[in-house]
Order: C-alpha cells, then sequence, then structure tokens
C-alpha cells in the first residue's frame, strides 16, 4: 500500500506503509544510531515525535522484547529507507513490521531519508503527517500540520504508581542486567562477569518523568534500593521517605510546559539531598534554579555524539535524544557552571552545582545498547551519597 509523508513546508515523500493502518501528525526527527532501533523505538523520550532513522536499513536482526527500554513502543510513527523482513538473529521474536502493528504504530518506508535529513537540519525540526490517503488536500494538511503541538507528553510516559526495584549488587561486564523483568516478573539472567558495587543499602528516589528502564537498572546493579516516583510526585513525599540520593529522568517534550514538575524539582534542590539528573531532568533542574531553555534547531538524537569533561579535557562519546538545550549565556555561575560541552556544536551537555551535591547531564550514561564510556557518572552520584551520609 502506498503511503505519504507530507512535511509542513509542502514537501512530499512518496512510500509503502508499514505498521498500523492509520493516519497521525506528528513532530519529525531523525537519529543517526546504526544500530539500537528498538532501543530507539521504546525510549519515551520520542513520545510525541515521529522518528525517521538515517541508517539505510532497519531491522536486520529482529525484535527482541527482552531488550525493550520500557514497556512499549513511544513515537508516533517510524521512517525507514528500507526494512529488513526477514530478520536473522537467534533471539529475534518478532519483526519490526509485526512489534510496530502490535502496538499499533503506523510508519512508512522507501523514502529518501538522506533528503528527509537533509530538509530537517536546513530548515530545522517540523511537523508532519504520515497517510495512505491519497486525496488529502495539500492546503488544508498544511493548516493542520502548522497547528499541531505535542503538550504536554510527560503525563503519558510516567508511571501511574511509584514502585521499588530492590539492589541486585551485580554489574555485567557490558554494563547492568538486562531484560523485562519489571514487567514480566520474570527473574534476570546472572551475567558471566558479575561484581558487587558500593551503592548497598543506599535508598535512591527516582522520578520518572519517561524514563528509560535502565537508569533505575544502572543503580540496582551498583547495590542501590530504587523507588520510582510518577513525575507528579510532590516533593514532600519524595522527601518524606528520606531517600540518600534523588534521580530525575530522561523525557519528552518541552521543559517549560511541566510547571509543577518544576516547582517539586525546586523544592528538591533546596532539600540538600544529593541529585543526580539526566536528560530532560537536566533541563529541569536548570528551569528550577533560574537558568533558560530554548529548542534547537534540529536536536541531538543518535548513539555517537562526543561531549567535553570540562574538569578534566578528556572526550567521551555520548547516546542522546533531545531537542531542547539549557542556555549556557544565561547561567548564574553562583548557582551553576557548565561541566560538560559538545565538541560538535558547543552546546551545554552537563552542569555542576555551586556549593550542592548536585550534578546533571544532558547525554545518557545509561544507554544500552550504546557507548558505556560515561557509565562512570552512576559511581560518583553513589560516591556523592556516600560523602552525604558520612557528613
Amino acid at each position: 500500500m502506498k503511503a505519504f509523508l507530507i512535511l509542513e513546508d509542502g514537501t512530499v515523500f512518496e512510500g509503502t506503509h508499514i505498521g498500523a493502518d492509520r493516519e497521525i501528525i506528528s513532530e519529525i526527527v531523525f537519529n543517526t544510531s546504526m544500530a539500537g532501533y528498538l532501543e530507539v523505538l521504546t525510549d519515551p523520550s520520542y513520545a510525541g515525535q515521529a522518528v525517521c532513522m538515517t541508517y539505510p536499513l532497519i531491522g536486520n536482526y529482529g525484535v527482541c522484547r527482552e531488550d525493550m527500554e520500557s514497556r512499549e513502543i513511544w513515537p508516533d510513527a517510524f521512517i525507514v529507507r528500507e526494512l529488513s523482513r526477514i530478520p536473522s538473529n537467534f533471539r529475534c521474536d518478532a519483526s519490526i513490521q509485526e512489534i510496530l502493528a502490535e502496538y499499533d504504530i503506523p510508519g512508512i518506508a522507501g523514502i529518501d531519508t538522506r533528503a528527509l535529513t537533509k530538509i530537517l537540519r536546513e530548515k530545522g525540526t517540523m511537523n508532519g503527517c504520515i497517510t495512505t490517503n491519497a486525496d488529502y488536500v495539500m492546503e488544508e494538511m498544511r493548516k493542520r500540520l502548522k497547528e499541531y503541538d505535542m503538550g504536554n507528553v510527560v503525563d503519558i510516559v510516567t508511571c501511574k504508581e511509584k514502585y521499588r526495584l530492590k539492589g541486585t549488587g551485580e554489574l555485567s561486564e557490558n554494563g547492568p542486567l538486562s531484560g523485562s523483568a519489571r514487567y514480566t516478573g520474570e527473574k534476570e539472567k546472572k551475567p558471566s562477569l558479575v561484581k558487587a558495587l558500593n551503592g548497598a543499602g543506599k535508598k535512591v528516589a527516582l522520578l520518572d518523568l519517561g524514563a528509560k528502564d535502565n537508569i533505575a537498572r544502572s543503580l540496582a546493579a551498583r547495590g542501590c534500593d530504587v523507588t520510582v516516583y510518577p513525575a507528579r510526585t510532590s516533593a514532600e513525599e519524595i522527601l518524606s521517605d528520606k531517600p540518600d540520593g534523588i534521580m530525575l529522568s530522561n523525557g519528552p517534550g518541552d521543559p517549560k510546559v511541566c510547571t509543577e514538575v518544576i516547582e517539586n524539582v525546586k523544592k528538591l534542590y533546596e532539600s540538600d539531598t544529593p541529585i543526580f539528573a539526566i536528560c530532560l531532568g537536566h533541563q529541569l533542574m536548570a528551569l528550577a534554579t533560574g537558568a533558560d531553555t530554548f529548542k534547537m534547531k534540529y536536536g541531538h538524537r543518535g548513539g555517537n555524539h562526543p561531549v567535553k569533561d570540562l574538569a578534566t579535557g578528556r572526550v567521551y562519546i555520548s547516546s542522546q535524544n533531545h531537542g531542547y538545550v539549557v542556555d549556557m549565556d544565561k547561567l548564574d555561575e553562583k548557582v551553576a557552571k557548565p561541566a560538560f560541552v559538545n565538541v560538535n556544536d558547543g552546546t551545554c551537555e552537563g552542569l555542576a552545582y555551586t556549593g550542592k551535591n548536585i550534578f546533571t547531564v544532558q547525554f545518557h550514561p545509561e544507554a544500552c545498547p550504546g557507548p558505556q564510556d560515561s557509565g562512570y557518572l552512576f559511581d560518583r552520584f553513589i560516591q556523592m551519597m556516600e560523602v552525604e551520609r558520612n557528613a
């Protein structure tokens, strides 16, 4: 069946329909990862967006449900150059086509994704529509596209009630234990190499703004007991549980629409509890302390972004997924100073808060699969909690 991708600027791509047979309007973004398409599809930070994969062949190793980073697929739609319909992988549970249909996600294949990416890089991220209706009226369609706004998607992706994850103290040679035990209740397989880390007995409160499972797993693998809270949980409730540290997770959308969460984050900041924040959590902490954010032209989405640690000068390869960034020109250095910057464009990739046990990063140290270079940041967070406990 034919399908059409219609952009806000009037550009039309014709391809083949994949996934669910329904029309969607969404923000069109691109991801430069060469692998990890399942992790992209199950990353809650993509809620409200349609993802174009720049790598030309997608789906060749199929889908392994054990590798899902959350309970479902979050992007509004999936856009690929070529879809592999016969995956080859001994762990494969389903094909991309099958899982898109299962989760009611539409998509389009067979379009020139290089041309689409060049348009988005030149003109910036824009809204688009994927439809199988060949009789669309362009004037009406462009009006609908200009009116589309994703709104506050954090409320869609956050957990509905708080839950706990016991610390395992087990970390494999490739990072924390993988698997979907959170959803199936199944016991996770032990890796071939394990080691106990120093988070044993520490209680971490994880504010779920659209958290990937590997954040909680990365903490549990280091021995921490993790309690995950819905995004709108009050600061008072979180602090009443007396956590040793607080994690603010990744998540989707414009940080400035999360006004209630920002107020709660401000109270968490004032509590003097050690805090580590990732991605959207990093942006919300900046807004809560008087800084500003702005929308990037086309964002950072991929598994190959270099970031520089300003304290050591060392460069790490990182996984990223964000369309907004903290404005370093509007930082009050009495509150926070840049800790990481993007090597490619010089944008803010992390902040260290003055006089506080708080640090935040824009990139994903928990990326799985993805570069493990910055996984040490979880160990830094645990060390912060240790120092605070012994103070």
